[in-house]
């Protein structure tokens, strides 16, 4: 009886501390696998242990104890992956891969995941139901640096760096940022943020305090962690001020998600990353909830993540993005698009040869079985026919063959596009608040339907871009259906110029040949949110059909000054259907009217003045 009672206590304990299953259900502590918090030890031999034993299991739960983990890139796996609006030009270093997985929950029990070098933290590759919760991310010494302005004239500017979390180096006048087995130079423009209020100085956006020939700068060390920088500045930013150094690729992303479905991400903090904050692709099904992306205020950090916030690429189904964060990005907190490719050959009448036109989106499984493709012809931008995918083949990470069900109408011809209508998603986005970043807050551009409700923009350019293209970017999506309501649009937005950034709200897709009664977008609503300019344009649409502007408040702010060649509310530009009706005016608002050009009067409906072209 001992004996037994024993092994039955050893067999309870066993279960307790590594795993238990019960109603399909395996659950694991990372602890199991030998690894504690705030050792410092390198945290990947344990979990890839850990997820190679959930993998056989079809709902699985890995636990952490609360604390810290450490990440080193000598133990990581190495992949190649092509990661949309991504630099790929080599296998990257992979921290936790979770691939071919069904029900897996990771729980970081609140912890702080801490990262040293280039290093993809989180990748979901080819998995399903897959949740991601209670995970903090950081970096010791960030890929990005920042340095506070302490001194400056049109030639010299002196800052001052944390040299334990930027350390740094000078070689024959250069400055160079290292780290653990890395060392990069700074050479791109400074991002100027207020002191204060962490915004971008308004004015400044893309303005860096160095533009051109980076070889005529020089920089000098006066004391260990101060610098002078030497050269003919552009312009001079203010004392007090932060500056962000950039100078490294944008080579990963935070979290990567790849051909899978149904993710959710909730408690999840980013406060850094040298890419893209999360990417997904060709993956349906997205749910994110209270997600940030903002600085590491504990260490009086301005920037965030190097690139955009969420960057959603040919995705499908629904994506839900509710209670959100961010701030302190070098580019917009969420971009959703598609991928448009360019038709190279006609090589029959059933297949084309095609290629990816942007330097930083090439290698992806663009097409499948089924597909359902748009033929776009570029002038217009407007689509053709529609087909079936049969075969999609890959020639190389740049070039690939598409052969059709269906033959390709005869008028689409090399120069033209495509479009993979399949993935496309439905968006919803709630309760977020998108802080002062570089560019705009939220670019859009799918066909299916889009919510934006009850959100917060402070966005440094735009607070909302509704673009879609197949001339330059390539990042494909002509809306049919948005509504954007109960949205607070602060002061701070358009505070600075960007690219497309015509005002608050700019829907700009890039037509070379505007037709006026065939609009690239449709039916998009914009009610009962509140605006906070401080210079003239609300809103600028351009090639929209069906488009209200109703029953919003525009409350004039005096914080910043006028500076937008705009210099009217609302300007349509070869639109058709248009409404304005019943908004509300406050403070003193700069302009109150319609700027109509390239269309009929006809096609306005509005109780406010107009005058037009």
């Amino acid at each position: 009886m001992n004996k037994l009672y024993l092994i039955s206590s050893l067999l309870l304990f066993l279960l307790l501390v590594t795993g238990c299953t019960r109603n399909d259900l395996f659950t694991t502590k990372i602890s199991a696998y030998g690894l504690k918090p705030g050792t410092g030890e390198n945290a990947i031999p344990a979990i890839i242990k850990a997820l190679t034993e959930c993998k056989k299991h079809p709902k699985s739960v890995l636990l952490f104890e609360k604390g810290r983990y450490d990440f080193r890139i000598d133990t990581t796996l190495r992949r190649v992956y092509y990661e949309s609006n991504t630099t790929n030009d080599g296998p990257k270093n992979l921290a936790i891969l979770i691939e071919g997985c069904s029900g897996l929950t990771l729980d970081g029990g609140n912890s702080e995941f801490v990262f040293h070098g280039p290093i993809q933290p989180i990748s979901i590759d080819q998995s399903d139901k897959i949740a991601i919760q209670n995970v903090n991310i950081d970096w010791d010494i960030p890929l990005t640096a920042q340095a506070k302005i302490v001194a400056c004239s049109p030639k010299n500017i002196d800052i001052e760096i944390d040299t334990k979390q930027f350390p740094y180096e000078i070689a024959d006048g250069k400055l160079f940022f290292t780290g653990e087995n890395w060392k990069t130079l700074s050479n791109n423009w400074f991002m100027e943020f207020e002191a204060d209020t962490h915004r971008i100085a308004a004015g400044t956006g893309d303005e860096g305090c160095i533009r051109g020939d980076w070889s005529k700068f020089w920089t000098s060390e006066l004391k260990p962690g101060t610098l002078r920088m030497k050269g003919e500045f552009t312009r001079t930013p203010a004392v007090g001020n932060y500056l962000i150094l950039r100078h490294s690729k944008r080579d990963h992303a935070g979290i990567f998600i790849q051909e899978s479905s149904n993710v959710n991400l909730q408690n999840v903090t980013i406060y850094h990353t040298a890419g893209l904050g999360i990417l997904s692709q060709f993956t349906r099904n997205l749910n994110y909830k209270n997600v940030k992306i903002i600085p590491n205020s504990a260490k009086n950090r301005y920037l965030s993540g190097h690139d955009d916030g969420f960057h959603i690429s040919n995705c499908a189904g629904k994506i839900e993005i509710t209670n959100c964060e961010f701030g302190g990005l070098m580019d917009d907190p969420i971009n959703v698009h598609g991928t448009s490719v360019r038709i190279t050959e006609k090589i029959d009448d059933h297949q084309l040869k095609c290629r990816f036109m942007h330097e930083q989106s090439t290698g992806m499984n663009w097409g499948h079985l089924n597909d359902t493709i748009g033929f776009i012809e570029h002038k217009s931008m407007q689509t053709i026919s529609k087909a079936t995918l049969k075969s999609f083949k890959k020639l190389s990470p740049e070039e690939f063959v598409v052969d059709f069900t269906n033959p390709v109408p005869a008028e689409i011809v090399s120069g033209d596009a495509l479009e993979n209508l399949t993935w496309s998603p439905e968006v919803t986005i709630e309760n977020c608040k998108l802080g002062s970043c570089r560019a705009r807050g939220l670019l859009l551009s799918t066909p299916r339907k889009v919510v934006v409700d009850h959100n917060e923009f402070d966005s440094s350019g735009s607070a909302i871009l509704i673009a879609g293209d197949a001339n330059g970017w390539y990042e494909s999506g002509a809306v049919t259906d948005v509504t954007i309501t109960n949205n607070i649009f602060k002061d701070g937005c358009m505070t600075s110029m960007y690219q497309f950034c015509e005002g608050i709200i700019s829907i700009y897709p890039i037509v070379p040949e505007v037709n006026s009664l065939k609009p690239f977008h449709r039916n998009i609503t914009i009610e009962h949110n509140t605006f906070n300019p401080f210079d003239y344009p609300v809103l600028y649409a351009l090639s929209t059909d069906g488009l209200k502007f109703s029953n919003n408040r525009i409350i004039a702010s005096h914080h910043f000054k006028p500076f937008h060649n705009r210099k009217h509310l609302l300007t349509f530009e070869a639109c058709l259907n248009v409404g304005v009706k019943g908004n509300q005016f406050e403070g003193g608002v700069l302009a109150k009217d319609i700027y109509l050009e390239k269309m009929d009067k006809g096609q306005l409906n509005s109780d406010l003045q107009f005058q037009g072209k």
